[in-house]
C-alpha cells in the first residue's frame, strides 16, 4: 500500500483536532479533572472516544501542521473543549460556595479538609454538598450528556480557524455571577435560620447578661445548623439540577445544538 503526503495529512488532521477539543473537555470538566482520575486514564478516554467517533465527524480542514493556521486551529479546539468544561466547574463552584457560606454561618469554618477534585482546603459542609452532587451529576447521567454535547458540537460548530467569538466569552463572564447568586440560593434557608437564632440569642444576652451564651449558643447554632441542613437537602439537589440544566442551555445555546 502506497500512502500519499495528502493522505496522511487528510487522516492526522481528522485525527489530532477532534483530539484536541474532547481532551481539553476532559482536562477541564468536573469529575473527569479531579486529581482523583489518573491522567493516563483521562487520556486513554480521550483516545477511545476520538478514534469511535471519528468516521462520523465532518471532514477536517488540511492545513500544514507547522503553519500559524495550523495553531489557531489548535487553540479554537482547546478553546471551545475549555469553555464546555468549564461551565460545568462554575457549577460546582457555585455548591462549594454555598457550603463555605453555611460552614462560616454554623461556627465550622476552621473545620476544612482537601477537596480532591480541586486540590485545596474546603470546610467540610463543601465537601459533602460536593460528594453529594456529584453523585447526583452521574446519577442524572451528566457525564454522558457533556460527551454527547461534545459530539454534537463537531457538527454545529466545525473544526476552522474560527469558533467562539467575543460574545460567547462575554456572556461565559456574565455567567459567572451564577456561582454567587446559585450559591446563594442553596445557603439561604439556613443562613435567615441562624441569623434568627442568633437574634434569640442576642436578646436572651441582654435579658439575663450572668448566661454564658458561648456555652450555650455555640451548640445550638451548630445543632440547628445541622437540622436545617438534613431538612433543606432535597431542596439543594434541586437547585444544583437546575443549575446544571441551566449549563447545558448555555452550552447548547451557544454551540447552535439544537434539540
Amino acid at each position: 500500500m502506497v500512502f500519499s503526503e495528502t493522505a496522511i495529512a487528510s487522516y492526522l488532521a481528522g485525527f489530532l483536532w477532534p483530539l484536541m477539543r474532547i481532551g481539553a473537555v476532559f482536562m477541564a470538566a468536573p469529575i473527569f479533572a479531579s486529581r482523583q482520575v489518573p491522567v493516563r486514564w483521562r487520556a486513554a478516554l480521550t483516545l477511545v472516544i476520538t478514534l469511535i467517533v471519528m468516521p462520523i465527524l465532518p471532514p477536517a480542514p488540511v492545513v500544514e501542521t507547522f503553519s500559524h493556521e495550523a495553531m489557531l486551529i489548535a487553540l479554537q479546539q482547546i478553546a471551545i473543549g475549555v469553555m464546555m468544561g468549564f461551565m460545568l466547574q462554575l457549577v460546582f463552584a457555585a455548591v462549594v460556595f454555598a457550603g463555605q457560606v453555611m460552614a462560616y454561618s454554623m461556627g465550622l469554618g476552621f473545620a476544612s479538609m482537601m477537596d480532591p477534585q480541586n486540590g485545596v482546603q474546603v470546610p467540610v459542609v463543601s465537601q459533602f454538598y460536593l460528594i453529594l452532587v456529584t453523585l447526583l451529576f452521574l446519577t442524572l447521567n451528566g457525564h454522558l450528556i457533556l460527551i454527547e454535547l461534545v459530539i454534537d458540537s463537531f457538527q454545529t460548530v466545525p473544526i476552522a480557524v474560527d469558533g467562539l467569538s467575543r460574545n460567547t466569552l462575554w456572556d461565559i463572564a456574565i455567567w459567572g455571577g451564577r456561582v454567587f447568586s446559585g450559591g446563594l440560593l442553596i445557603a439561604l434557608p439556613l443562613v435567615t435560620a441562624l441569623l434568627v437564632v442568633n437574634l434569640g440569642m442576642g436578646i436572651i444576652t441582654r435579658a439575663a447578661p450572668q448566661l454564658n451564651i458561648f456555652a450555650v449558643g455555640f451548640p445550638m447554632t451548630m445543632m440547628i445548623g445541622f437540622v436545617v441542613m438534613w431538612a433543606t437537602l432535597p431542596n439543594v439537589l434541586h437547585n444544583f439540577g437546575e443549575l446544571v440544566s441551566e449549563s447545558f442551555q448555555f452550552l447548547m445555546h451557544h454551540l447552535q445544538i439544537v434539540r
